[in-house]
């Protein structure tokens, strides 16, 4: 079947609500803005509970249907990122530095407009619960949600979510069961020498050379240490140091984001970047501090309801419109912590053409929201028919 005709209807509704918040943009735990025009909606839809306050600014709503049944959850989460957005859009961010450059202004409309369908349909037993998520960009809200009992307290069964994907054929749904995306580590060195003049180097302890030997060596790790078909990726993001031509500075720094999608490949990198690096400090009479900062874990979609989930998303947009066997990708999702506690899926939204996601010129095509939304529609009413 194709989009719910009901919610063809709420099309032009659901485009002012997501514009509005593309034009509200709030960072991180910082979502009381969004929060509250969302619990506005809710109020608006008839929704039978609301639940704010969870990490700080996530809201649970709750969805009554008919008897007695489970309770699944439907995940989108609302906050944005830190960049100056270029669009030139009537609804561009209001906000300086601030904007929805990844599409979770889209995320949340389309949760909403399925809840307005369920709320006026209620062709289901048990309960939904909406889960209105911050801070998946930065801060882990969808670990803070979990740690703060969530998933016990509301009696969530099963969760699902969404993420739109730009250049992606429109209304295209793309996933695959076990390892979706990669865990994400953030390691920063900070290496310490003794400066001084440039022309006299046999005076000092050059953190320059120190910091292209660690660079180069920590690239070998993906191709001497992991099996070639653990993906697996450390890439350099960032090296700082000095501030003139004839002067050998104190310190040097690098930063890598080091990604992967096993735990047994997760530790190994950790292990080997640590070696390598105090190795090389050894070597070369330098003194190295390491934050290696734990991040997301990899989102693990679990397979009976990844099958599910494509089947659904076929009912909405057609057999050759799904690729249930996807490839996986080195991006990462806090989604992952809500898999985690649960069994669920995480599924791609193909939007059409346009900017990739976290570019200042990326805006949520609004035509794809009432899709998203039959899919969470039709996602309840086949997890939990009324018998």
């Amino acid at each position: 079947m194709p989009v719910l005709n009901r919610i063809a209807d709420y099309a032009e509704e659901m485009k002012g609500w997501r514009r509005h918040l593309h034009a509200h943009p709030e960072l991180k735990f910082d979502c009381h803005q969004t929060a509250a025009f969302i619990m506005d909606r809710l109020r608006e839809i008839g929704v039978d509970e609301i639940h704010p306050g969870i990490a700080t600014t996530g809201i649970v709503a709750i969805i009554n249907g008919q008897g007695d049944g489970p309770t699944i959850g439907l995940r989108a989460d609302m906050d944005a990122l830190p960049i100056t957005e270029i669009t030139g859009a009537a609804h561009a961010s209001t906000v300086p530095g601030k904007m929805h450059a990844c599409g979770h202004d889209g995320h949340v409309t389309m949760l909403l407009g399925a809840a307005k369908y369920l709320c006026e349909t209620r062709r289901f037993a048990g309960r939904v619960a909406l889960i209105f998520q911050p801070a998946e960009e930065d801060g882990g809200g969808g670990e803070v949600m979990v740690k703060e009992g969530m998933m016990d307290r509301f009696g969530i069964a099963q969760v699902y979510g969404i993420h739109n994907a730009p250049n992606v054929a429109f209304g295209h749904f793309y996933t695959t069961p076990g390892p979706l995306m990669a865990a994400v580590d953030t390691a920063t060195v900070v290496i310490t020498g003794k400066g001084g003049h440039g022309a006299t180097p046999h005076d000092c302890v050059d953190p320059v050379v120190a910091v292209v030997g660690m660079v180069s060596a920590v690239q070998t790790i993906i191709p001497r240490n992991v099996y070639a078909l653990d993906e697996a990726v450390i890439s350099v993001t960032q090296i700082h140091t000095g501030s003139a031509s004839n002067i050998i500075p104190e310190e040097a720094m690098f930063c890598a984001t080091i990604r992967s999608f096993k735990p047994d490949v997760r530790h190994l990198l950790k292990r080997r970047f640590h070696e390598i690096v105090e190795g090389h400090a050894t070597a070369y009479g330098v003194t190295a501090a390491i934050d290696y900062d734990w991040g997301y874990p990899a989102t693990v979609n679990h397979p009976a309801e990844t099958d599910f989930a494509a089947a659904v998303a076929r009912d909405v947009v057609g057999e050759a419109s799904v690729d249930a066997r996807a490839n996986r990708e080195m991006g990462s999702e806090d989604f992952a912590y809500m898999l985690e506690a649960r069994p669920g899926a995480y599924l791609f939204l193909g939007t059409g053409p346009g900017a990739g996601l976290h570019h200042a010129a990326f805006d949520f095509n609004d035509e794809a929201a009432p899709i998203g939304a039959s899919f969470f529609a039709r996602l309840v009413e086949r997890a939990q028919p009324l018998t």
